[in-house]
């Protein structure tokens, strides 16, 4: 029997998937071959292996986050849909194969609508118009549905009017959010928001915990693989009584709250997670979902930027304080300052959740630079990877079973088990990976390396 593949009508010309007329087992296996190859001299080096990659049951409209710019057309048409590959040029997209139905829709009566109240579009060579880009988040275990509007100063002309004809042709969204963004930069966002419709904010959920989601709040756009990742992230902290955890890069505090009512639900006593995050909106955001979840006593975050706040030496930081130290950098990867700031903290795991397989294994040699090894173990659960940073050498590592995390490809095996380079747009491979590092300790006393799975979105 021959692998199912799928058609886009404007796969020639967009800009993302790449590789949606591969079908995608062998998607997997290409993925799985790049990885391997990238971590092939670490794994031999510190004895352990990649874990195997955990696709979708279906790589399909798994994306509950939908964006498009806008532009001027002939007349006073507006156009939206997709940059073409390698440039700025928009192309129409009715459908898309891989987002959620409800939030294309919902993007193109934005530029219907803005037509008919004859809103001026953006002219990005010019600087000039109204309207950039619009933003939409669908809830994956919520009906919430909310519409970001980004416009270039704080002037929508017609507001009332445009929300009330897209509340007509969409009854299903529950909040719209103006975004002012003024830059002459890519960036989609700008930095202050105004409410015009509704709370301002959307909510969803992740095992069992809910969440409240901002305008500008970064939130996964799998919410079903990201399941997968925190379940291996969480096996992969060995959470015990008394475990104390610093989330690095926290955003609003999802991990880490993830992780603290896991081991409510286990009866693990004790566990404490500190937050840092250097946007004060996510902060805000991360303290209320903390609240929500009945956790405010046993999570607590911290506006700032996660190196400076370990560079201070403030008390709280002193040898030993974190066990387990989880961070989820941005794409570029974290930085050989932060990262020696961790291993000054001696934390007996390092879980590190990486959306980029390349600037993972950069960082995970930093690491063992400063005696840290990546150690993966077979698992108790079933299929899950599990991956784990551990202890620095001259501390026995401990060899209790964990997993590692992952983005969009999660290999939860070794810490430098990661998730496949790069998931191709349109592939729904997790682009996290998660891997561990442990002490490292004499070659002649590990043990042969266990094999461990590794979970890919």
């Amino acid at each position: 029997m021959g692998y199912r593949t799928y058609t886009c009508p404007i796969s020639r010309r967009c800009g993302g998937c790449e590789w949606l007329s591969v079908p995608y087992p062998i998607q997997l296996r290409r993925k799985q071959e790049e990885v391997e190859r990238l971590f092939a001299s670490i794994c031999q080096e510190d004895g352990c292996t990649v874990g195997a990659i955990h696709g979708m049951d279906e790589p399909r409209r798994f994306r509950q986050k939908a964006a498009a710019p806008f532009a001027p057309g002939k007349g006073r048409r507006v156009r939206s849909g997709f940059y073409e590959g390698n440039s700025h040029r928009i192309v129409w997209c009715e459908k898309c194969l891989v987002e959620n139905p409800q939030g294309r829709a919902i993007l193109n009566d934005v530029a219907r609508v803005t037509e008919q109240l004859q809103i001026p579009a953006y002219e990005e060579d010019r600087g000039r118009g109204v309207l950039r880009n619009a933003v939409v988040r669908c809830g994956y275990a919520t009906d919430e549905v909310l519409l970001t509007v980004v416009t270039n100063g704080e002037r929508l002309p017609h507001a009332e009017r445009f929300v009330r004809m897209l509340r007509s042709r969409h009854p299903e969204i529950t909040s719209i959010v103006q975004n002012v963004n003024s830059r002459r930069t890519n960036a989609i966002l700008g930095r202050s928001c105004v409410t015009l419709w509704g709370p301002g904010v959307m909510h969803d959920e992740l095992l069992g915990c809910r969440f409240e989601i901002g305008p500008t709040s970064f939130y996964q756009t799998n919410p079903a693989q990201t399941e997968t990742l925190y379940e291996l992230a969480i096996e992969g902290a060995g959470l015990r009584e008394g475990t104390r955890v610093l989330d690095a890069y926290c955003g609003t505090g999802t991990i880490g709250i993830c992780m603290a009512a896991a081991a409510r639900d286990a009866r693990i006593d004790g566990v404490r997670v500190t937050g840092i995050e250097q946007v004060g909106a996510a902060v805000s955001c991360a303290r209320r979902n903390a609240q929500a979840n009945e956790l405010g006593a046993t999570c607590s975050f911290v506006c700032a930027d996660a190196t400076a706040y370990l560079r201070t030496g403030r008390r709280k930081h002193s040898r030993r304080h974190y066990d387990v130290v989880v961070m989820d950098p941005p794409r570029a990867g974290s930085t050989p300052e932060f990262l020696a700031r961790v291993a000054g903290l001696l934390p007996k795991r390092i879980v590190y959740v990486s959306c980029n397989p390349k600037t993972q294994l950069r960082d995970l040699a930093e690491l063992r630079r400063h005696d840290y090894h990546v150690d993966s173990n077979r698992s108790r659960g079933e299929g899950l990877g599990r991956g784990r940073a551990g202890a620095r050498a001259r501390r026995a590592p401990r060899r209790d079973r964990c997993a590692g995390t992952c983005r969009r490809a999660w290999p939860a095996a070794p810490p430098g088990t990661a998730s496949p380079p790069g998931p191709a747009p349109g592939s729904a491979g997790c682009r996290r990976s998660t891997a561990r590092a442990a002490p490292r300790r004499p070659r002649s006393a590990r043990p042969a390396p266990p094999r461990s799975r590794a979970a890919a979105d």
